[in-house]
Formats: structure tokens, sequence, C-alpha cells
């Protein structure tokens, strides 16, 4: 009868905590939607893309030019058996090629089944932004190919989010 009495005990324990958390559970508020992205300088501004796009950063390597491709489509590297496009993204943005420094890395992203690597300057931070510290008013929702997702407010700057799909979608 102890043992009854002693399971019923840790039963009644038991439901004492589910229902302290569940209490906690319509206490807390709802958690506010953000965006982590990866920031990252091209010329004199700092742009930013969906963290979960990145595979990885990685220094300058070799890599071998492509003939008849636009200006900003560097050529092709290997990145560990893996031959990617490499996109400069300064001259993507009309901006005057520069030469590698030790801030410049290799951005090497992938949407759905494209991978490909861009010429960053300089990489910056991860970093969240909440949904209200985005201004989506310059995005232009009706089309594709337009490469802005929308300007995220950090602290007293503004990063200019880029669409992963526009920016990999290939036009060479």
């Amino acid at each position: 009868m102890t043992q009854k009495g002693k399971t019923m005990t840790n039963n009644e324990k038991l439901k004492e905590i589910f229902q302290q958390q569940s209490f906690r559970e319509e206490e807390t508020e709802p958690l506010e939607k953000t965006l982590q992205v990866i920031g990252f300088v091209v010329g004199d501004e700092e742009f930013a893309v969906p963290i979960l796009n990145v595979r990885e950063i990685v220094k300058p390597m070799e890599y071998t030019r492509i003939p008849r491709t636009p200006a900003y489509v560097l050529g092709v590297f290997n990145l560990r058996g893996n031959i990617l496009p490499l996109i400069d993204l300064r001259q993507k943005f009309g901006l005057g090629q520069k030469s590698f420094d030790d801030d410049t890395r290799f951005l090497v992203m992938n949407y759905q089944d494209q991978v490909i690597g861009f010429v960053i300057d300089k990489l910056t931070e991860a970093f969240h932004l909440k949904e209200e510290e985005i201004d989506y008013a310059i995005a232009q929702e009706n089309r594709d190919d337009y490469l802005i997702y929308g300007v995220g407010k950090q602290k007293d700057k503004l990063i200019t989010i880029l669409k992963t799909e526009s920016l990999i979608k290939r036009d060479f």
C-alpha cells in the first residue's frame, strides 16, 4: 500500500510539474521572427545574405578563366573536388576591379541545387535582424531578377540584404 501511495505522490508531482510548464508556456511571448545573416563588404557598402544559404567562406585560391563569359565571371575554381563558378561582386555591381588582399574572401553560397563562389572584399559578421528592423519598401517583389531582399537597420548603419536566388541565378 505504501508503494501505491508513493506512486500516487509521484503522479501528483508530475501532474503539478506539467501544470507549471503549461502555465509558463502561456506566459511567454511568441518568439520574434528574425533573419540570421552573414555580413560582408563590397566596395564601400555593407551587404548581407541569409546564413542558411552560405555553405562556407574561404580564402582566395587559384581559379581558371573561362572564355566568352561576362567580365564579372572570373572563371571557375576547385573546392575540394567540386568545380564552382566564381563571380566578382565588385564587377557585378558595376564597381571597379580590385586586386585580392588579406581581407578578400570567397563566399560560397548554395540555393536549391546550385553552388557558386562570390568574391567579397571583406567579411564582417553574422547577426540576427528582427522583422521590424528590415525595410522591404525598396524590394521589388514583382521582379524575380531584382537582387535586393530588403534593407536591414543595425545600430547606426544600413545593410542591404541580397536575395540569394537572384544573386545565384546564372545569366552567363
